[in-house]
């Protein structure tokens, strides 16, 4: 089949598939379709009888299911520090959403153009992964933008322009700080500490101090609830519930959000650091330029009260939080779709398809 064939089918298919930008999170899968903007944000989680191996839910369905199921039911994460860990139950997750996508449009057989964003630095194994599960899963074409960069267009920095620009995207699995400039990405350092291990590090401090074992979902709403980086104006506090690790009885206690900052401490060390390694590995001349505009935060991670107060003090620049931090990532995959043609440079590689 020539190459003027394969582009008339292609053609074809596209009269019938929405193209679609996807987040595809440790913690959380953004779909942004073309036209419509985002209409999918559901946990990255499967459920799967394992006596079966009969997938029973996915999304927020399943997220529900979490440490609520009895042993043959096990709610898993198929992503792992943004990574495909699990090869078929991605491939599964991913022609769920494409599927619910073309729902409303009463496509047969879906065959969209999709962008997903990658961590930095991914191998080629992993970006092979990513691209093979969204061609089983349905995709006639696939791109893939590293995650950073995504953030960043999502965030409309000038990224084409010859300035630097900063961003730090802290998600569910890695926290990516790069600067870009010119449509590329000058220097960046990847932490596979993020959302997730804020929530471990909860966990750790409530077993260690009070012998006390919370759960994952617990340890998220505290961190949600009362999380903080810097200390803020009003003291906050709440009650966590678990199993006493003595007793084994059910126990509830109050932990503050001095208790907390000192619980995320760590983690949040880390990434400052992270943060402050990048700027010394910055061109002087763009270092200037991030003097100016300051440092950029997306990803869920943005949202911990205090992280930009905490930044900017260790710093000394400005730091700020991009709007609507959560969709920052996919918002940036929607607008390369979009542009696709003046963007195609920001992308790691060609575009991925099937043999015709």
């Amino acid at each position: 089949m020539t190459g003027w064939d394969k582009k008339m089918i292609s053609k074809f298919l596209g009269l019938f598939s929405h193209d679609i930008g996807i987040d595809l999170g440790t913690a959380n899968t953004l779909v942004f379709v073309r036209g419509k903007g985002i209409i999918i944000n559901e946990p990255s989680v499967v459920a799967i009888n394992n006596r079966t191996n009969q997938i029973l839910a996915i999304g927020q369905d399943a997220y529900n299911m979490v440490g609520r199921t009895p042993g043959h039911i096990v709610a898993i994460r198929p992503l792992v520090d943004g990574v495909v860990s699990d090869f078929e139950i991605t491939e599964q997750m991913l022609r769920y959403f494409i599927e619910r996508v073309h729902r409303e449009t009463f496509t047969i057989l879906p065959r969209p153009r999709i962008v997903i964003g990658v961590p930095y630095g991914v191998t080629e194994v992993e970006k092979r992964a990513a691209q093979e599960a969204s061609i089983n899963a349905g995709a006639r074409e696939v791109y893939l933008i590293e995650e950073p960069m995504a953030a960043a267009i999502g965030a409309r920095l000038p990224i084409q322009d010859a300035t630097g620009s900063l961003i730090v995207d802290i998600g569910g699995g890695t926290s990516e700080i790069a600067v870009i400039s010119l449509g590329g990405i000058v220097t960046s350092k990847s932490l596979r500490i993020a959302g997730d291990e804020f929530n471990q590090d909860i966990i750790n401090y409530a077993r260690n101090k009070y012998n006390l074992l919370l759960g994952e979902r617990t340890a998220e709403e505290i961190k949600i609830n009362i999380g903080s980086a810097y200390i803020q104006n009003e003291p906050a506090e709440m009650l966590m519930r678990g199993r006493d690790l003595v007793t084994g009885l059910p126990k509830q206690m109050p932990i503050n959000d001095k208790e907390v900052r000192e619980a995320l401490s760590g983690s949040i060390a880390e990434i400052i650091d992270a943060i402050g390694f990048t700027i010394e590995e910055t061109p002087p001349e763009l270092l200037a330029d991030i003097m100016e505009r300051g440092i950029w935060l997306s990803g869920g991670g943005a949202l911990l009260a205090g992280l930009d107060q905490l930044i900017y003090k260790t710093t000394s620049i400005p730091t700020h939080i991009v709007d609507d931090p959560l969709t920052a990532v996919v918002r940036g995959t929607g607008y390369v779709l979009e542009e696709l043609e003046t963007l195609k440079t920001v992308l790691l590689d060609a575009d991925f398809r099937p043999s015709m």
